[in-house]
């Protein structure tokens, strides 16, 4: 095997750096507390001894005064810069969501995005640059290298984006830093690139939400369900910051002690607090979140030191390890709606009050915010809202409408955050689930003013954005009611409706509801509003928590139903995807049938009609009328046409026949066959 040449490399790059006056520092030298504190965290998380550190960095600062870390790795061989996946991502992780330390250890961009991504998850840095180098002496002795840059941010969701190859480091020059940056400040994922980073990040949240919650669950008895969920949603609020004002909290902040009003839950408490008033949520909102957290952080037991660590701090480390980095990138998805699933997947349905709360996947919250047409001007509100997944992908589709409508940079801003802290509202009974919502909206950086923990029947709409005396002007309805609600959760619909002027509504629930279940709601809503479609969904959606079948069905708001309007009546029970329950599985989820397909021809089906069939057959899709004084009509099937047609009865005729000619030659054989005898 060739010798490395790792120290030639070395000496040549640092001799650049110290040319252009770069302030750089190597392996063992502090850059500061933060960064140093963060590498060695990764350090020694995984066990390793020696010089595994990058073997130099520096913190530069831009014009507009942004710093951004850079970490340099060396190596002396050739052919050892990169192992990618096969997606073409650089593979850092095992199948089991864990650190591949055979290629960190082998290649330089591995480890390099490694290091890199140890500051996203432990320090306040968002943007980092990545820099590898490695070479070789050919035959004539003389060094032969590749430097290779990439960025790698919360914005490319940590994978990293390659900027791309130079023959020096003289791009890291003040005078050409500034010209750096803004070529890579200019570099974007495709649509599918991201699509596929985030199914992919999707997955290994699933993952360890399994691992956090099981470690958990076998490890620190005496936390009821409760008491985890609270403890979950206080660490994450707790590390989370506002720029200038809160930083977030850090594991060493926690010190384990039983002094008086400085226990590590008394520090949670009061890092929520800061946070909460910063984030400007009312008064009374942020009274109620911290009365209930405090009922589970400062209980004596959780605080109690043994082996000089609280169980608090010890579940806080663990959730910080295990989940920090998913937040802190800003990922757009029902963080907490899996955190749900996961957490309440571990206990007994059967003794638990919270059997009938089953959140909605991520994808049908989506299918369900489509149906409602809902763009960057809509007022939506959910009020069974759960752990808010149905408002996330709401918010969601609504930020993706501005971004691709509004020119201005200002006026997008402006838009962002108006859409985040004004145009959503979501209702929660339960208190341990209202936590989730709160949390969720929060992580969303906002909406969470308008989280209410009320009653959704007795709520008089006077509540928004701080605004007590005006009413929420919703054009957009989306729900997914519990099943123990009255009339499987109708009387939700008809008080939502009741309460909106314009627009659509769109609601998942059991479709008993519509064959006479609801009859008496079903009949009420219709003498103000419209059923545009009624759809049947997969049986299997909620696989694993209820086996129920439900329907989809759409609303008109404010226009009375007729009974000559046609309702689209959809069979979408092949939606596309295979779903499996299994533990262990690192996707229960797979498309095997063009589902993302189905979904968008479903919402042009529900949306324009039957010109829109392309891959539905016209059994799966048909139009007709319900009556709107009967209430339990809302679930039809296309009609089957028992009418023989001329083909058919040829097609009868000829396989007659061609039964008689069988017949008479299978006759003709036998008797001569009796004849030969």
């Amino acid at each position: 095997m060739a010798q490395s040449i790792e120290p030639n490399i070395a000496d040549l790059a640092n001799g650049w750096m110290k040319s252009h006056k770069l302030p750089y520092k190597l392996e063992q030298e502090s850059l500061n507390s933060e960064i140093d504190k963060a590498l060695n965290d990764y350090h020694s998380k995984n066990g390793w001894v020696g010089g595994n550190r990058p073997d130099a960095k520096l913190l530069l600062q831009d014009k507009n005064l942004n710093f951004y870390p850079v970490l340099i790795e060396y190596k002396g061989y050739k052919d050892k810069l990169v192992k990618l996946d096969n997606d073409g991502i650089v593979e850092n992780k095992t199948t089991k969501n864990e650190a591949n330390l055979k290629n960190i250890n082998s290649f330089a961009v591995n480890w390099a995005v490694h290091y890199s991504n140890a500051l996203l998850h432990h320090t306040s840095y968002t943007d980092i640059i990545a820099i590898w180098m490695t070479g070789y002496k050919d035959e004539a002795e003389k060094i032969q290298y590749e430097i290779w840059v990439y960025y790698v941010s919360k914005n490319n969701l940590w994978a990293g984006q390659k900027v791309w190859e130079f023959s020096d480091f003289s791009f890291l020059d003040p005078a050409n830093f500034d010209e750096f940056i803004g070529k890579v400040k200019k570099l974007s994922l495709s649509p599918e690139e991201l699509e596929k980073l985030k199914e992919q990040r999707e997955k290994e949240i699933d993952t360890s939400l399994v691992k956090l919650n099981n470690d958990i669950y076998q490890n620190e008895k005496w936390l009821g369900e409760n008491d985890r969920v609270y403890i979950v949603a206080a660490s994450i609020i707790a590390t989370l910051w506002v720029p200038g004002k809160v930083s977030p909290l850090e594991k060493s902040d926690l010190k384990s002690v039983i002094e008086e009003w400085n226990t590590d839950g008394d520090i949670i408490i009061r890092k929520i607090k800061a946070f909460l008033v910063e984030k400007k949520l009312p008064k009374d909102k942020q009274d109620l979140i911290i009365r209930t957290l405090s009922n589970t952080l400062l209980t004596e037991n959780i605080n109690k030191v043994e082996n000089g660590e609280s169980q608090l701090k010890r579940v806080f480390t663990k959730i910080v390890d295990d989940l920090g980095i998913y937040y802190k990138i800003g990922l757009t998805t029902d963080f907490t709606g899996k955190l749900f699933n996961e957490m309440y997947g571990w206990l007994g349905f059967s003794q638990d009050k919270l059997n009938d709360v089953v959140l909605t996947p991520s994808y049908i919250a989506t299918l369900l915010v489509k149906l409602t047409r809902v763009n960057r001007d809509s007022f939506v509100w959910d009020f069974a809202t759960g752990s808010a997944g149905l408002l996330v992908a709401a918010m969601n589709e609504m930020l993706n409408d501005a971004k691709n409508t509004i020119t201005s940079p200002e006026a997008l801003f402006q838009k962002e955050i108006k859409i985040k802290a004004e145009q959503l509202l979501g209702l929660e009974l339960l208190s341990s689930v209202y936590m989730l919502a709160i949390l969720n909206m929060i992580m969303m950086w906002d909406g969470s003013s308008n989280i209410l923990n009320q009653d959704s029947l007795l709520f008089d709409w006077k509540y928004w954005f701080g605004k007590t005396e005006e009413a929420f002007p919703a054009d957009a309805f989306v729900l997914n009611p519990p099943y123990s609600a009255s009339w499987n959760g109708m009387v939700f619909v008809e008080k939502a409706l009741s309460m909106m002027n314009k627009w659509y509504g769109a609601i998942i629930i059991q479709n008993s509801a519509g064959s006479g279940k609801a009859k008496e709601y079903n009949k009420s809503i219709l003498e103000k509003h419209t059923l545009i479609a009624s759809v049947k969904m997969p049986v299997d959606i909620f696989i694993g928590k209820s086996s129920v079948q439900t329907n989809i069905y759409v609303f008109k708001i404010n226009e009375k139903h007729h009974k000559d309007e046609m309702v689209k009546f959809i069979d979408f029970s092949n939606d596309g995807y295979t779903r499996t329950s299994r533990k262990k599985s690192s996707n229960n989820l797979k498309d095997t049938d063009k589902a993302k397909e189905r979904y968008e021809e479903l919402v042009n089906l529900v949306r324009f009609g039957k010109s829109k069939l392309h891959i539905f057959s016209e059994k799966e899709y048909h139009e007709g009328t319900i009556d709107p004084k009967n209430g339990a009509d809302w679930n039809q099937s296309a009609p089957i046409d028992t009418k023989p047609t001329l083909q058919d009865f040829k097609k009868t005729v000829s396989e007659y026949l061609a039964w008689e000619v069988s017949s008479l030659l299978k006759s003709q054989d036998n008797k001569e066959e009796s004849l030969g005898k």
